[in-house]
């Protein structure tokens, strides 16, 4: 049975320490950057680090891995500024996802008064969730892709949406249509961007957020 978000225990490394590929992204909207260092071999194990000046600055650690058929599996995530700090913990079991959150300081007195809480109140909200999708994260657009094996047609999927920089973690219906080779449009309420991606799937333009 799913559980409620809680206060975090102790967690447990969940990637290897050498793995064998990197990316890197340069911000277009705001300062700042993402660097991930992966696996793909058989599904995906990566660690990254992503930094953002805005609206509040921010610095994200996050470790996710997937299982062979790229169904995401764990996430975890440590989000930091000025005056505080935000742990995020995902597990996917059996019936849904398994969420454990830990806060230090005060977010909303840092500039951004309106910030959830880390994790969800009702994480049964994320039962139909497969792919996790971190906010502002070129990468997380590669799991849904890599996942359904999409090379033609329209596909709406529901992904575990983890905003930064609160950690808040929200259901978040996304619609995935291919344009053509490497091209594929991603759309998320009223909001598209035509992502240009490589050949194995991972964005090289996000319109708009960020490039390679």
């Amino acid at each position: 049975m799913s559980q409620r978000s809680r206060p975090a225990t102790t967690t447990r490394p969940r990637v290897a320490t050498v793995l064998p590929r990197s990316l890197l992204w340069q911000r277009t909207d705001v300062p700042g950057a993402e660097h991930v260092v992966l696996d793909d071999g058989r599904g995906l194990a990566a660690r990254g680090v992503a930094v953002a000046a805005g609206p509040v600055e921010y610095t994200c650690r996050y470790e996710l891995v997937t299982d062979e058929r790229w169904v995401s599996r764990s996430f975890e995530a440590t989000a930091e500024g000025g005056g505080w700090l935000r742990r995020l913990h995902m597990d996917r079991t059996g019936d849904g996802w398994r969420i454990t959150t830990a806060e230090q300081g005060d977010l909303t007195a840092a500039g951004q008064p309106n910030a959830l809480p880390p994790g969800t109140d009702d994480p049964d909200r994320l039962a139909d969730a497969l792919d996790i999708d971190l906010f502002g994260s070129p990468l997380t657009n590669t799991l849904p892709i890599r996942r359904l094996g999409l090379i033609d047609g329209t596909v709406t999927i529901v992904a575990a949406w983890v905003l930064l920089p609160s950690l808040a973690v929200v259901a978040n219906a996304q619609t995935y249509t291919v344009l053509g080779p490497g091209r594929v449009r991603y759309a998320s309420g009223s909001f598209t961007a035509d992502l240009e991606l490589d050949e194995n799937g991972y964005v090289v333009n996000y319109p708009g957020l960020a490039s390679r």
